[in-house]
């Protein structure tokens, strides 16, 4: 058709080890027939994304049919930075009977500043009931207890040294 102007524009989501990507699939294949440049992307990736070092994050790749680019980079999921935190491959089975970690009220305080910005949470301490849930779900004990009870705990002021602001 003469005169037909087909815009490239478009967004692309993608989960990609952090600091890791490639050109490769999920990427390359997406991008190639675009006007982007597929390496300009991936360095651009690794380089926001160097201090989620393997853990998948999820990255919004933005392009213009002139071949510009923007990323938005959104944090990792809750599970994958507790098992990174704690050094597990994965959750339990059994999440109500089998624990297969633990992980410190401080690691909590870390991981729930970490996603404070995309939960509902709107302090410290609620993002951190928010992150024990998780825990609950994947067997992991918070200070050697059940994560289950994390939150009466929080709430009866148990953790308010650590979970301060």
């Amino acid at each position: 058709m003469a005169g037909f102007r087909q815009d490239m524009a478009g967004t692309v989501d993608v989960l990609v080890e952090g600091g890791r990507a490639n050109p490769g699939p999920p990427i390359g294949p997406v991008l190639g027939p675009t006007p982007v440049d597929v390496q300009a992307v991936v360095g651009e990736i690794n380089k926001v994304t160097a201090a989620f070092d393997g853990t998948q994050v999820p990255v919004k790749i933005i392009y213009e049919d002139d071949g510009s680019f923007k990323l938005e980079v959104g944090s990792p999921p809750t599970a994958a930075l507790i098992k990174k935190e704690i050094g597990i491959e994965k959750g339990s089975g059994y999440a109500k009977r089998s624990f297969v970690g633990d992980i410190s009220v401080e690691q909590i305080k870390k991981i729930a500043a970490q996603k404070l910005p995309g939960l509902l949470s709107y302090d410290i301490k609620n993002a951190a009931k928010e992150v024990s849930g998780t825990c609950v779900a994947l067997g992991i004990t918070i200070d050697g207890k059940n994560a289950r009870d994390f939150k009466e705990r929080v709430d009866s002021g148990a953790y308010d040294d650590i979970l301060s602001e």
